[in-house]
């Protein structure tokens, strides 16, 4: 399982685990709308925007990209 793997599906754990949906998560965020989906389906994040999701789902940006805590 390579690291872009793990994040597409951590990043969609985070999503689940937070109660709100993918659209609701972009507004707060100010990021445009699909941001996320394209994440998940495989796109990786700048290095400013796994900060602001990693501040957001409160994880380490590590753990986000595949690492392990």
């Amino acid at each position: 399982m390579n690291g872009n793997h793990l994040f597409q599906e951590r990043l969609t754990q985070a999503i689940n685990f937070s109660g709100k949906s993918t659209n609701q998560i972009e507004r707060e965020l100010g990021y445009p709308r699909n941001a996320l989906h394209n994440y998940k389906m495989g796109s990786e994040p700048s290095a400013t925007r796994l900060m602001e999701l990693s501040q957001y789902f409160q994880l380490p940006p590590n753990y986000l990209m595949g690492g392990y805590p």
